[in-house]
């Protein structure tokens, strides 16, 4: 009886899938695609394999149930696994399979499974495992870049430079991204493996990894160690003895490393530019295009007034009386992607900040938020946006103090982010990105946000102001309603002023 059909050989075609889908040097232990794009594989029979043998593919991994691949001679359906099947021209007993993963698949490591059935017997095999990550070369992935130098820079490039100091002192030190090291793909998925999130819920986890804007927010909080299984412990002061004093830190590779051999301990020590570099490796790695930012002159509002008050005595000496703060720099991450869920004017580059600061939505992590709505003043967006608004665009109040009353006032529009540098794409000379982020403002529209801030009102947003109103039959009803005006007289011999009003309504139904 000749032997029934079995499968004796796999060829991931490696070197051609990783050319073809720009994850050259990612891993030499796991085949790396990206979503959205075939990817090949021949495979290889041996015994007696006839037309009646029907082969079928499953796909399984992090999910907890198997997702089957269906063969199809065109790539019809956009969010469906899907296969081609040829007959090779080399060997009678080879196949090569085509496979497509959907545009919006979740980044993680899959297994490809083989089912054979012929008359006689059913036979299944483990082909092998893949890593699926976002595709920027696609233009249907939310993360998709238009221009090769931006992909070649900001994914592919695992050298950067990181600004530092003073607006007029600027020191710039080089940082290896280390993206192609062994194991450092490895050390970005059991980064996700060991989120909160994955260990509540692995399949809601699992689907929601589709989407950047969920990765980057989960991604963003496991850098830090504050509320989990994270990378990096903070310290700005003291003594660094028992690790690694942040300055010393040149490398991404060298960090993730150490923490995925120590079974995911936090590693001693990080700040702002240890903290960046380091998300922006491991996005780039799971292919969002990322860059690492300088703010310099940020500010810290811990209370969302967007304003830093500073205390001084009459003779110049601070007084430490305020929670917030002025740092010399500070350094975040912006990534690229598209937010659905704020509408296209807010795609493009999204601030995301690791470094555990404040809280947002009970976990420490910032973003992503859009750099156009820090522009446009948008401090409703989501997600984080009057914080990082007032990373750059504070004001500074400083007030003298004399027995214990406040005795002169000065507000200082200007100093707060003079500057916010990133590297150039192909140099390593400075970009200037503060027009990115500093709209014009007037006088009027900071003083409305300090009232609403100081009356605790909702501050005006940008991006909720399309208002419909209903056509239905009118009736009475009771509206209160407060109006603050401002007058701005210029103290002349014309007296012009101008007013401005910011009206809260309250608005009664009559329903008890």
């Amino acid at each position: 009886c000749a032997e029934e059909c079995r499968l004796k050989l796999v060829n991931y075609e490696a070197s051609e899938n990783h050319i073809s889908h720009e994850t050259e040097g990612l891993s030499r232990k796991h085949l790396v695609v990206r979503r959205g794009k075939p990817f090949k594989i021949t495979l290889m029979f041996g015994g007696r394999c006839h037309k009646l043998s029907v082969i079928s593919f499953f796909i399984t991994g992090d999910v907890s149930e198997k997702i089957r691949v269906q063969f199809s001679d065109e790539w019809s359906d956009p969010l469906r696994w899907s296969a081609k099947i040829y007959q090779s021209d080399m060997h009678p007993q080879s196949v090569m399979v085509h496979i497509c993963s959907p545009v919006l698949s979740s980044v993680a490591l899959y297994e490809l499974l083989l089912h054979i059935e012929t008359r006689r017997t059913r036979r299944s095999y483990v082909v092998g495992t893949f890593v699926l990550l976002c595709n920027p070369w696609l233009k249907d992935d939310p993360v998709y870049m238009p221009l090769g130098v931006q992909t070649q820079e900001y994914i592919k490039s695992d050298y950067g430079m990181l600004y530092m100091g003073t607006p007029l002192n600027i020191s710039r030190q080089p940082w290896s991204f280390g993206q192609y090291e062994p194991g450092v793909l490895e050390a970005c998925l059991r980064l996700l493996q060991v989120s909160p999130q994955h260990l509540r819920d692995k399949n809601k986890d699992y689907a929601l990894r589709a989407d950047p804007v969920y990765l980057s927010r989960t991604l963003c909080a496991m850098v830090n160690c504050n509320d989990d299984l994270g990378i990096l412990m903070g310290k700005w002061q003291g003594s660094y003895k028992d690790g690694v004093k942040p300055t010393e830190w040149s490398s991404s590779a060298d960090i993730l490393h150490h923490w995925f051999r120590s079974s995911c301990r936090p590693v001693r020590y990080g700040q702002c530019w240890v903290f960046a570099s380091v998300l922006c490796t491991v996005m780039r790695v799971l292919g969002i295009p990322s860059r690492v930012v300088t703010v310099f002159n940020a500010a810290h509002d811990g209370d969302g007034s967007l304003s830093v008050e500073e205390y001084y005595t009459s003779t110049g000496e601070k007084l430490n009386l305020s929670k917030d703060s002025i740092w010399n720099f500070h350094v975040w991450v912006e990534c690229w992607m598209r937010r659905p869920d704020l509408g296209s004017g807010f795609d493009g580059w999204q601030v995301v900040d690791p470094t555990p600061q404040e809280k947002s939505a009970g976990i420490y992590c910032c973003g992503p938020c859009p750099v156009v709505a820090i522009q446009q003043h948008c401090l409703g967006a989501l997600y984080d946006s009057g914080f990082i608004s007032a990373s750059v665009d504070a004001d500074i109040i400083r007030l003298i103090v004399s027995d214990g009353l406040v005795v002169e006032r000065t507000v200082d529009t200007e100093a707060v982010g003079q500057l916010i540098y990133t590297k150039s794409i192909g140099s390593d000379r400075p970009e200037n990105l503060t027009p990115a982020y500093k709209g014009k403002k007037s006088c009027i529209f900071r003083q409305s946000q300090r009232v609403c801030t100081q009356q605790k009102l909702p501050l005006w947003n940008q991006y909720h102001r399309k208002c419909r109103f209903s056509d239905g039959p009118s009736r009475s009803v009771l509206v209160q309603f407060q109006i603050y005006i401002f007058h701005n007289y210029r103290d002349d011999h014309k007296h012009k002023g101008k007013s401005f009003m910011i009206i809260r309504f309250v608005k009664h139904t009559g329903i008890l």
